[in-house]
């Protein structure tokens, strides 16, 4: 099933059942992003690394979701190996130094979760 894109944008179709994993594709020697949904409260991202691709040591001011969708790969969170496959999910909190590298070709989907505080600070910082 081909997705519909909304006003020119690549986010998810609305109101549309679609199979994550086909909604991006892998690149060899390469990590490959796309944004489903963005606002204030939260977002949605795909991602697909080749084999031995990863991502690493940083931190976020949000709380991360990370659902495997195919293959394996190791998250360590705050130097903590976590081997994942399709199928699991591990939650990586705020402010915890993550990093990710996979182990086979692996999809995910990425949803940072923004608090109500965080909100608050940012919008402080930006007046």
């Amino acid at each position: 099933m081909m997705a519909q894109q909304s006003q020119g944008k690549r986010e998810m179709p609305g109101a549309e059942a679609v199979l994550l994993a086909e909604m991006v594709n892998y690149q060899a020697g390469a990590v490959v992003s796309r944004a489903l949904i963005q606002r204030t409260p939260a977002t949605l991202t795909l991602f697909a690394f080749d084999a031995g691709q990863g991502l690493s040591e940083h931190t976020t001011p949000f709380d991360a979701l990370v659902h495997v969708l195919e293959g394996e790969a190791e998250i360590t969170v705050s130097g903590i190996p976590i081997v994942t496959k399709a199928g699991q999910a591990v939650l990586v909190p705020a402010n915890q130094p993550h990093a990710l590298k996979a182990l086979t070709p692996f999809k995910m989907l990425l949803t940072m979760i923004r608090s109500q505080a965080e909100k608050a600070d940012s919008s402080l910082r930006s007046e």
